[in-house]
This record gives structure tokens, sequence and C-alpha cells, in this order.
């Protein structure tokens, strides 16, 4: 037999049992909230309908809901076509109509990683529940805070009264103090490792950073201050049904900044490729020599013609150093490789399983009642929170409607979870399979606060911790997170779960790449979000 053909052979041989592994991953149960059924009868308030047709009350025709139900059970794309031509298509128009986004994407099947049918979530908070409340309450109080800088959180008095406000829901679950109350240096944080210390933003989205011979410019082309969309119920409706509103002249031309405030965040998420973040982090820990977490079976990594260690970040030999596998080349590839299949998973969840409403379709629920539209099932904390009427009484929104980022509010898709962010989880799993956590990140910078087109060195405060790579990641996956929440397209668990399935789409990935390498190798070793330290 010749080497070719017993190479072949063995191709086969690993194919199969990354094959058989996949296949004995048991398939789990798919909760959801129940919304769907629940309210079946009352035109499906609890579910995403954005463009659909609605009716003059922003509740979506029962029929094309029934019609669109049947085109997610057949998963044939001429029956979301038939959506369009039988009129259940929400907006006329063709060149105003946005179509919906992609979802033959939740029924895709990949060559890597665990199926997407076989990952699952938590069901999502319920229509009714405490915690949607809570959620719809920390969104109102982002709308509110979107031109405030994340450095003036502890003192400014809108912050102060948000803490105060989500310390007092019955269901709030984003990070408290010791005394169990949210404070404003906590706020619209997540409680993963290194997110409650030091600066609200990463390192990863500030520090500019070397792309070979080129520069990476980390500031952001951000969108005028006090510009939302949306806040008015006539446009709401219009958007619901699928209208494209015409570019808006304050999107992108405000001030070009380092990532200080909402405002900031919100376009960086509006308008990135969804693995730049991760991929600008790579370049930053590739090109300033972060030592890589990989165990080296053969010892420090010693380069003869110099007596000092290779570079960091790649694996290495006396005789070689990583470049197809373990090196520059193959980690940047694999970070941003982890999104398109992260993305198939989340498109599982949000059309097969989920279909949760979007922030703003709840807003326009709030809205239509309060308009004496309609009467909803809605928690009490939400009116017994002080938010509502701060919103009602701003002259910038004037109604109960979740002010948003974007002209054209949310995308077509569901909102449970975000894409956003099970790239974020697993792409920055990813990151944490090759490099080293534990090292204090190089050089920490802020936006300077009196000119955010500038950064100034980060001092910590005396008694803080200084900031490590594991937590930078942990932030820069939380940041991108709430961004989009921020900007009032999704919510807190469409974040934190949705990191947590990124996660496990990552982890399944290096489970399979295990095999392929011909270096001795002892697998990877990371601490998940919750802290957990796993070797795959």
């Amino acid at each position: 037999m010749s080497r070719q053909t017993q190479r072949r052979n063995s191709s086969r041989v690993v194919r199969e049992q990354a094959a058989r592994s996949e296949f004995l991953v048991p398939v789990p149960l798919h909760p959801n909230n129940g919304d769907e059924a629940r309210y079946a009868n009352r035109n499906f308030i609890g579910n995403a309908t954005k463009g659909l047709a609605h009716d003059n009350n922003g509740e979506v025709l029962p029929a094309a809901y029934e019609a669109y139900l049947g085109a997610i059970r057949s998963g044939a794309t001429d029956d979301f076509d038939t959506l369009v031509t039988n009129g259940h298509f929400g907006w006329p128009n063709q060149d105003e109509r946005r179509r919906f986004v992609n979802p033959q994407s939740g029924y895709a099947f990949d060559l890597e990683g665990t199926d997407p049918g076989q990952l699952s979530m938590r069901a999502a908070p319920a229509f009714a529940s405490a915690e949607e409340a809570g959620e719809m309450v920390e969104l109102y109080w982002m709308a509110l805070l979107r031109d405030t800088a994340f450095a003036a959180y502890p003192t400014d008095p809108i912050a102060i009264a948000a803490a105060k406000d989500l310390s007092g829901l019955s269901d709030f679950r984003g990070p408290k103090d010791s005394g169990g109350k949210v404070t404003p240096s906590l706020l619209f944080r997540d409680s993963y490792e290194g997110c409650t210390i030091g600066p609200y933003v990463s390192q990863f989205l500030l520090q500019p950073v070397a792309f070979g011979a080129q520069q990476i410019d980390t500031t952001i082309k951000t969108n005028q201050a006090a510009t939302d969309f949306n806040s008015d119920f006539p446009t709401w409706l219009k958007v619901i049904n699928g209208w494209q509103p015409p570019a808006s002249p304050a999107i992108a031309s405000g001030p070009r900044v380092y990532c200080c405030n909402g405002r900031a965040a919100s376009q960086y998420v509006h308008v990135d490729v969804l693995f730049q973040a991760y991929f600008v982090a790579c370049v930053n820990l590739l090109s300033n020599g972060y030592a890589a977490a990989i165990e080296n079976p053969y010892g420090q990594q010693i380069d003869n013609g110099t007596g000092k260690p290779l570079p960091t970040g790649m694996f290495g030999t006396m005789s070689q150093v990583g470049f197809g596998t373990f090196g520059a080349p193959a980690i940047a590839t694999l970070v941003c490789e982890a999104a398109s299949r992260a993305l198939k998973h989340m498109w599982y969840q949000k059309w097969i399983v989920h279909r949760r409403l979007r922030p703003e379709e709840f807003g326009g629920r709030v809205e239509a009642q309060r308009l004496g539209l309609n009467t909803y099932p809605f928690h009490a904390d939400l009116f017994g929170s002080s938010v509502l009427p701060k919103i009602l009484a701003n002259p910038r929104f004037k109604s109960h409607l979740l002010p948003v980022a974007f002209p054209e509010g949310s995308p077509v898709h569901t909102s449970y979870g975000s894409g956003h962010a099970t790239v974020a989880g697993a792409c920055v799993t990813m990151l944490k399979a090759f490099f080293d956590g534990s090292q204090i990140v190089k050089n920490p910078m802020v936006p300077d606060p009196s000119d955010p087109t500038k950064l100034i060195p980060y001092v910590a405060p005396k008694g803080e911790p200084p900031l490590t790579v594991l937590g930078e990641l942990n932030k820069l996956a939380s940041n991108i997170s709430q961004a989009r929440n921020i900007a009032g397209v999704h919510w807190r668990t469409d974040a934190t779960e949705s990191n947590k399935l990124g996660e496990e789409v990552a982890i399944s990935m290096l489970r399979d790449m295990n095999d392929l390498y011909n270096e001795p190798f002892n697998g990877f070793s990371l601490s998940r979000f919750d802290g957990t330290a796993i070797t795959i």
C-alpha cells in the first residue's frame, strides 16, 4: 500500500471517528417560553412578528403568522418566498421592504463541531414574567444613558437613578454588589471574571494594534448625540411591518471617538463584521508578545540562534515554530472560523425553537396600552419602575416605545438569542484556548474624559486587581453583546445565554480538532464564562 493510500485511509478514519463522536452527543430538549401557544388566540403577542403584516394596533395578522409557522415547519425556501407573494409580508413596496435575514441558515449542516440540533438554550423569559419586565426596564435605562460616558456612570444622576431602580426589581439578574444592590459602576455589565473590574470597555476594543505593516485604528465613526429612532407609533408600526427607512444623515456623522459611551458602542455593533472585534484582539495578542496557553511537550521554546524564547503565542520545538498549525495564521483563522458555525447554531434557535419578540415589539405593546388601543399581561414590575415616566417626559421620546439607535430598528429575525453574542462566545473561547489568560494586559488605556478622540494611560485604583487577558476577553464578549442591548435590539438574556451557546460551539470545534495534529499535543485548557476550568 502506498504512503498516499495509507494517508487517504487514515483521513477517512479521522473523519469517521469525528462523525461518530458527534453523533453520540445526545439530542437535548429544546424548551421555549410557551408564549406562542399561550397567546395563540391573542394574535401571538409574545412572539417576533417583524416583517409580517400587522393590524393598526401593531399585532400580527393571524393568517400571516400561521403561514410563517408553516414555512418554518417545512424549512423550504419556496414556502418562505410564498409569504411575500400571498401578501403575508407586511410592507408591499419591494424597494422599501426588508427581507428576513437568512432563515435557511438554521437548517444548514456543518462538518466540524456539534450539530445545531444537539446544543440547546434555556427557555427565554416569558412575556408576562418578572424577568422580562426587569430586562425591559434595563433597556429603557440604556436608552436614556446612550450619550453618557461609561466612565461618568458613578456620579451621573440618571445612572444613579437607574441603579436604584434596577435594585428594586423582583427578578433583575444583572451583576450586583455584595449587598445585593446594583451600583452605577455595575450598570450594563456581566458577571464573568474580569467584567466588573476596571473600565467598562475592554482593552481589546480600545488599543490600536499593528496589523502587519498597517495600523488598526480603533476609533469609531459614531452617530450624532441625541439621535434615536422609532419613538412615535406611526413610524414604529411601519418599521414593524418591514419598512426600510431612508438612511438617516445622523448615522455615522458624529465625531470619530474611542468607545466611550453607548452611542459609540451601538454604532460599532451596527456595522461591524461579526468576528471583527475578536480578530483585532487576536492581532493584538499575537503582535504584542502574549504567551500561548498551549502546553509545549518539548519544554521551553528556545531559539538556538539567539538563545531567547521563540515568539510567544506560537507552539514550537527546537527545530520549528508554529505556522499552519499552532501559529499566527492558524490561530487567526480559527478565531474567525468559529463565527459562521456559531451563527448556524443561533439561527436554528431563533427560527426553529424560540421566536422571541424583539424589545422594540414589546415597547410597542407598552405604548399601545398607553394609547388605549389594547391591554396586555405585563408584570407589575414594569409599571412599578421609575423609568417609564422618565421616557415619556423626555422631549426626544414622549412615548412608551423603546427608542432604538438604528433607523431600521432591529434586524428582521427573531430575538432569542443574539447572533453577535453567540459569535462573541465562540470567538472569545477560541482566543482563550490559545492564549494564557493569567497574563497582565500591557499598556492599559482609556478614552480621555475631556477628549474621547484620544487615549490616556489607565491607572487602576489602589487595591484593585490588574487587568488580565482572561478578564479583558470576557469583557470584550460582554461589551459587544451588551452593546446590541444598548442599541435597543436585544434583551439581557439574548446576550448572556447566547454567550454560553457560542462557548459550547467553540468547545465542540476544539474537541474535533484534537486528533488532527501531528505535533505531540495534550489538549486545550481554558476558563469558561462561569469560571470553571476545562481541558478539551
